[in-house]
């Protein structure tokens, strides 16, 4: 949620969605669209223009909204470090997953 993120460090700077278009050079309505997630896939060149004016980079722009979309709890975090230590492995977690949802679809019917 790239969108959510670009608006929150525009509020943080106290910039309206038309100074920050103006400052990045894209027009308001574009910079609207990308906040409200109706465009999920500006451009890097895009982003860079959105990221110069915010004071970070393209890459931290792309960090931050990746980190705050699948941010875990601790208590999953807790569980995920568990599982790991007992030996569970990527390929068991996705056998388990599959298995979850195979069940789930034969609920639905």
């Amino acid at each position: 949620m790239i969108g959510l993120h670009i608006k929150e460090l525009r509020e943080q700077k106290g910039y309206s969605l038309s100074k920050l278009a103006d400052k990045a050079g894209i027009s308001k309505s574009y910079l609207s669209y990308i906040e409200r997630d109706m465009q999920r896939n500006p451009s890097l060149q895009v982003l860079s223009k959105i990221a110069h004016p915010l004071g970070v980079t393209v890459e931290q722009l792309l960090q931050e909204s990746v980190q705050k979309e699948f941010k875990l709890d601790k208590e999953w975090q807790m569980l995920v470090q568990k599982a790991i230590q007992a030996g569970m492995r990527k390929e068991d977690f996705l056998e388990y997953y599959q298995f979850i949802q195979f069940k789930n679809r034969n609920k639905k019917r």
